[in-house]
């Protein structure tokens, strides 16, 4: 676990091993079982996470009581809870362990005084936020231009695990189809 951490500390920084081991032992690590619903939609946020192992659905529930899965969090990502600087600071989404987690829980809280502490964790923390949004912005702009058989196959390359990891209902949804479809696709298009 600490490896891992201490990878995107020697990525993002310049920090040297005693402050990187001051704030890995500040770092707070708790497992969540399968199921576990970290926020509810509608709920203030209190906490941020990072991934260290396992996967956890980012979805909303719409009008007709459906459940719309937008992302899905696996190891090394971290889960940002940006709806809190809107004036309504609600999540618009809930976001659920699909498999048993290990997580850092960050407190929002005391994000700032962390910062403050550790200032190169604001720098790191804003690189990875503009990694993360540079990936959506491609992965929307793929998925805006493209077919249910495209949206697959690129998921197959991009996230091959991930088929695996997910029930096929939420993997649906989130590809923007019907399970049934899905089950069809997987089908015609082999594993790449």
């Amino acid at each position: 676990m600490k490896d891992t951490l201490r990878k995107y500390l020697t990525r993002f920084t310049t920090l040297d091993d005693t402050e990187q081991a001051a704030i890995l032992n500040e770092i707070k690590v708790a497992a969540f079982p399968k199921g576990t619903v970290l926020l509810r939609q509608g709920e203030a946020p209190r906490e941020c996470f990072f991934v260290i192992k396992g996967c956890i659905r980012q979805y909303a529930v719409d009008e007709a009581g459906r459940e719309i899965t937008s992302n899905f969090y696996t190891e090394e990502q971290a889960v940002m809870m940006l709806d809190r600087h809107h004036v309504d600071a609600t999540s618009k989404y809930t976001y659920a362990c699909v498999e048993d987690c290990e997580l850092v829980v960050g407190d929002l809280s005391a994000e700032q005084a962390m910062y403050a502490k550790h200032g190169q964790l604001e720098h790191m923390t804003r690189r990875m936020i503009e990694l993360n949004f540079a990936s959506m912005q491609e992965e929307f702009a793929a998925f805006v231009a493209s077919s249910p058989e495209e949206r697959f196959a690129s998921l197959l390359r991009r996230r091959p695990g991930l088929v695996d990891r997910v029930p096929q209902h939420q993997l649906a949804s989130y590809l923007g189809m019907t399970p049934e479809s899905l089950s069809r696709i997987k089908k015609r298009l082999p594993r790449l």
